[in-house]
């Protein structure tokens, strides 16, 4: 999942409005990990913890649909 970082750093150094953040998500189909980047002089990233559909026996799809969904409802 780490080996995705930096090509999702780069299309949201692509973002065609640099003066809102830019939000990602790199999975590996089980482990998420959600990026915001604000577009600036010197730009800055910030990474949320990783969720894990597997791991400690608590299923991390709910969590994973709330960022997603507050997410879009900062986009609109």
């Amino acid at each position: 999942m780490t080996a995705a970082i930096p090509q999702a750093l780069t299309y949201m150094m692509g973002n065609p409005n640099p003066e809102k953040p830019s939000y990602g998500m790199v999975t590996d189909g089980d482990l998420f990990m959600f990026i915001k980047l604000l577009k600036q002089e010197q730009p800055q990233y910030d990474f949320s913890d990783t969720f894990s559909l597997f791991l400690l026996r608590q299923n991390k799809l709910y969590d994973v649909l709330q960022v997603l969904k507050r997410i879009s409802s900062v986009m609109v």
